[in-house]
C-alpha cells in the first residue's frame, strides 16, 4: 500500500502543470477568458486575486508572469515574492509599462510577441485614415438618426487615393501600413532612425525623410508607428503640429505618449490640422468629459490595434510557447533585452 501511494504521489507530481501568474481571465486587463484552453492545455493560472488570499502557498509554485495590457504591476515587491520566477511574458509588442532591468536583476527574463500583432496594427492604421477622411462616423450617424432630410457640405470628405501619407516610425509595422497604403496609389514619405535599404523603399515607393519636419510639412495624413520611448515621449508637440498642412490629419497607433494630447486638443480646435484619428490616448480609456472626445474632427478608439480573435489567439498561443520554452531551460524566443 505505501509503494502504491508512494507512485501515486509521484505520479501526482509529473502531472502537475507548472504555475503562471495573470490578471484574472476576463476581467479589467485579463486575457480574454475564451483563450483559457490554450493556457490551461500547459498550466496551472493564478489569478493576482487568488495569489493576493493564498500568496505563502502559492508563491514558490509561480515560474512564470503573462502580462496582458497595464493591470498587472510587476514591482520589486512582487518579484521578491516569487523566488521561482523565471520569466515575464508581455502579450503585445510595447513593453514600455514594464522596468526591465529591475525584473532583469532578479534574473527573470522578459519577452514579448512582435510580428504577430504586424498586420492587425496596420489594417486599424488604415481603418483610421478612412473612416477620417471619409467621414465614415459620420455617415452612419447620419443614417440613424436622420436629423436632416439630405446631406450637407459638412459630410464631404478628402481622397486617400493619390494623396501623401508621411510614416513616422518605419519598422516592422510601419512597413506593413506603406504596403498597404501603396494599393492606395499614395505618395510615401518615411520618418526613421535608420534609412531603409533602397530596395526595401522601392518595393513600396516609399521616399526617405532625413528629417521630421520635412515629411509634416508634405504629409496629408501623418501616422505615428514608433515605440515609447525617451525619446519619442511627447514627440508630436506644438511645434510638429504647426508644422503640418492645415488640411492635414493625425493619426497615432502606437502609444499615447507619443503625442502631447494638449497640444492636439488646441491644434484641433484652432484648425491648425483638419482632424485626428487616435488608436492609443494617455490615459486609456480617456475619461468622461475629455475634450478629445467631444470634437467633432476627432476619432478617439480603445486600443484596438491588436483586438481581433486571429490575433490574440495568436498572441496567447506565442505566450504559451515562450513560458514552455524558458521553464524548459531554452532560450525563450523574443526576449527583450535592453
Amino acid at each position: 500500500v505505501l509503494a502504491i501511494a508512494t507512485r501515486l504521489r509521484v505520479s501526482l507530481s509529473i502531472m502537475e502543470k507548472p504555475c503562471i501568474l495573470a490578471t484574472r481571465l476576463g476581467s479589467a486587463g485579463g486575457i480574454y477568458q475564451c483563450f483559457a484552453p490554450s493556457i490551461e492545455k500547459h498550466f496551472t493560472i493564478i489569478s493576482t486575486e487568488e495569489f493576493e488570499l493564498k500568496e505563502q502557498e502559492l508563491a514558490g509554485k509561480i515560474r512564470a508572469v503573462f502580462v496582458w495590457g497595464h493591470a498587472l504591476n510587476i514591482d520589486r515587491n512582487l518579484l521578491q515574492s516569487l523566488p521561482n520566477l523565471i520569466v515575464v511574458v508581455n502579450g503585445g509588442v510595447g513593453v514600455d509599462h514594464l522596468d526591465i532591468p529591475l525584473i532583469n536583476s532578479f534574473g527573470v527574463k522578459v519577452c514579448n510577441t512582435p510580428h504577430i500583432v504586424d498586420n492587425a496594427t496596420a489594417d486599424l492604421g488604415m481603418g483610421l485614415m478612412l473612416a477620417s477622411a471619409r467621414k465614415i462616423l459620420d455617415g452612419h450617424m447620419f443614417s440613424v438618426d436622420h436629423s436632416m432630410d439630405y446631406l450637407s457640405e459638412t459630410f464631404m470628405g478628402n481622397d486617400v487615393s493619390g494623396a501623401t501619407l508621411g510614416i513616422i516610425g518605419m519598422g516592422r509595422i510601419g512597413y506593413k501600413v506603406a504596403k498597404r497604403a501603396q494599393g492606395f496609389e499614395m505618395k510615401i514619405l518615411y520618418h526613421n532612425r535608420n534609412r531603409r535599404p533602397e530596395e526595401q523603399e522601392q518595393a513600396v515607393g516609399a521616399t526617405y525623410c532625413e528629417k521630421m519636419e520635412d515629411l509634416l510639412k508634405r504629409s496629408d495624413f501623418v501616422i505615428l508607428v514608433v515605440n515609447l520611448s525617451p525619446q519619442t515621449h511627447k514627440l508630436i508637440g506644438s511645434k510638429e503640429l504647426a508644422m503640418m498642412k492645415p488640411t492635414g490629419t493625425l493619426i497615432n497607433i502606437s502609444r499615447g505618449l507619443v503625442v502631447d494630447q494638449d497640444a492636439l486638443v488646441d491644434a484641433l480646435q484652432r484648425k491648425i490640422i483638419r482632424a485626428a484619428a487616435l488608436d492609443v490616448t494617455y490615459p486609456e480609456p480617456l475619461p468622461r468629459g475629455h475634450p478629445l472626445l467631444s470634437l467633432p474632427n476627432v476619432i478617439v478608439l480603445p486600443h484596438l490595434g491588436t483586438h481581433t480573435v486571429e490575433t490574440y489567439r495568436l498572441m496567447v498561443e506565442r505566450m504559451v510557447t515562450i513560458a514552455l520554452a524558458a521553464l524548459s531551460g531554452d532560450a525563450p524566443p523574443d526576449e527583450v533585452k535592453v
